[in-house]
């Protein structure tokens, strides 16, 4: 029997880097400069999005919850990483382990699903153009919001239940910046295998079918483009598309890249994947709002115009 400290442990700690202890003071230098980045970027993005009137589409509704979800994603870890790394703060509360590990996942899970809304935006725009206004109209995008966020709590929140229910007698040691799901279990002595499936399970019923069904509407997409007569109206209609699919690159190529890693790549240093497991959490969020200001014309003259104005003023 396991008593009733092994399954309320009072803090975990949380390692860092191992084996880069002498670079972490240097290494977290560009990780702070990147968070800056996206808490700065994805702000200006909202205040544009909310101010400018012309920017009250779909398109950017969605555009805004990735900002808002981004923000969540780098804040919920990147505070306790530079901690760590300047300040050797390893020590994180059991409750606070939960907390991030469920608040990683949720917006993992919800930034997928948005990438998705984005692609069904697309698809409308492009396929059905004269009926757009007609099918996404304000209670279509409502409905879509919800069902984002109800679908990414409902497979999260188990998460936190399955490991409350294990007992941590032994070591409580993480060796990453950050919990996550079954990290933080492996550390139990109890039996895992269902925490094992359900972390299996959950990637394959989101992300997976995400990806999938993003396919599908740029198959049906890039077949609209083609049909269309005009070079002029194919390379609108794709240009429409080139942020989308940048940002879509961004998020699951280095997540893919490190759930393989992790699972297959044995020979791979540890101190490598917990570097890039990091890269993952801070780099989209940084370069989503700039992809979006570069590639999107409507948010790069509201963002010439905002600065040219406070400069004249």
């Amino acid at each position: 029997m396991y008593n009733l400290s092994c399954y309320n442990p009072s803090s975990f700690i949380l390692v860092g880097i191992p084996g880069l202890e002498k670079f972490h003071i240097w290494i977290g230098i560009p990780f702070c400069v990147i968070y800056v980045v996206a808490i700065v970027g994805n702000c200006i993005l909202l205040y544009l999005i909310a101010v400018e009137r012309s920017l009250h589409e779909p398109m950017f509704f969605f555009l805004s919850m990735l900002a808002n979800t981004d923000l969540i994603l780098s804040t919920t870890t990147v505070p306790k990483l530079l901690s760590n790394l300047w300040h050797g703060s390893q020590e994180i509360t059991f409750s606070g382990c939960l907390t991030q590990m469920f608040f990683l996942h949720f917006s993992f899970v919800v930034d997928s699903a948005i990438l998705l809304a984005m692609a069904f935006d697309r698809y409308v725009a492009i396929c059905f153009p004269l009926r757009y206004t007609n099918i996404l109209t304000p209670q279509v995008i409502i409905k879509l919001v919800a069902s984002i966020v109800v679908r990414s709590f409902s497979v999260i929140l188990p998460d936190v239940f399955l490991l409350k229910r294990l007992p941590f007698c032994g070591t409580r040691i993480i060796p990453h910046t950050y919990c996550e799901h079954i990290g933080v279990a492996r550390l139990s002595s109890a039996d895992i295998s269902i925490n094992i499936w359900y972390g299996f399970a959950v990637p394959l019923m989101t992300v997976i079918s995400d990806v999938i069904f993003i396919a599908v509407s740029y198959t049906f997409i890039l077949h609209a483009v083609f049909q269309l007569s005009s070079q002029g109206a194919r390379q609108k209609a794709l240009s429409t598309c080139g942020s989308h699919v940048c940002v879509i690159l961004m998020f699951y190529t280095p997540a893919f890249f490190s759930i393989l890693a992790h699972r297959f790549g044995h020979s791979v240093p540890r101190n490598v994947l917990i570097l890039f497991a990091n890269l993952y959490v801070t780099i989209p969020p940084a370069l989503n709002p700039i992809v979006y200001g570069v590639k999107t014309k409507q948010i790069q003259d509201r963002f010439i115009l905002l600065f040219s104005l406070k400069k004249t003023q």
